[in-house]
């Protein structure tokens, strides 16, 4: 008998961590502009939000990386770059 077992490779730290940047950038694009479109924050360049919309902008940046990881399986660039760990 061999002593190795079969453990899965892991993802490789620069996919992880590239996915993190991805998916932090992608969110925070569509929920300012989904959020300044709905509450009058958008301008020529693009939006500006402060107070409300501001919390609820980041309050839903939350929401995607905890419903995302903990319910569906990893976030869309987790997806795309298969940086999802197996560890845990």
């Amino acid at each position: 008998m061999s002593d190795t077992t079969n453990v899965p490779r892991q993802p490789a730290t620069w996919r992880i961590v590239l996915a993190a940047i991805l998916d932090f950038f992608t969110i925070f694009w569509a929920a300012g502009f989904f959020v300044a479109s709905t509450f009058g924050g958008r301008t020529e360049n693009g939006f500006a939000l402060d107070g409300g919309p501001a919390f609820l902008c980041f309050a839903l940046i939350v929401a995607y990386f905890v419903v995302f990881n903990k319910f569906l399986g990893g976030t869309i660039w987790k997806r795309i770059l298969r940086a999802k760990r197996t560890d845990r």
